[in-house]
This record gives C-alpha cells, structure tokens and sequence, in this order.
C-alpha cells in the first residue's frame, strides 16, 4: 500500500505528494487522526478546522 501524505497548509489526506486544493508539494508522512467530511456547510467539525471542501483530513499534522 502506498503512503498517505497530508497537506501541510489545509491537512487533505493525499495519496501523492502534491496537493490538488492549495496547488502545493508541501506535504508530510507525519500525521494523526483522521476525519471524513462529506457535507462542509452542516459540518460543526468542517467549520471548526476551516474546511471548506469534502474530504478525507488529518486532525494533526507535524
């Protein structure tokens, strides 16, 4: 299985090393937790984090 990279600047779970959303490569293998956000707008978690867009995202990044 190929690793999991996450976005240092929005925390996408990735499965490369560029981020399609910031349009970046500043990414990490350093990472825990994990949250799905299927619906941002009804989304208390979405809206504390500051997401904006469906998705797979990590709680906290190094």
């Amino acid at each position: 299985m190929a690793s999991e990279y996450v976005c240092k600047k929005c925390n996408r779970i990735l499965k490369g090393k560029n981020c399609a959303i910031c349009n970046t490569t500043d990414v990490t293998d350093k990472w825990k937790g994990r949250v799905v956000i299927f619906n941002p707008d009804k989304s208390e978690i979405a809206s504390k984090m500051g997401i904006t867009i469906p998705g797979r995202y990590a709680l906290k990044v190094k």
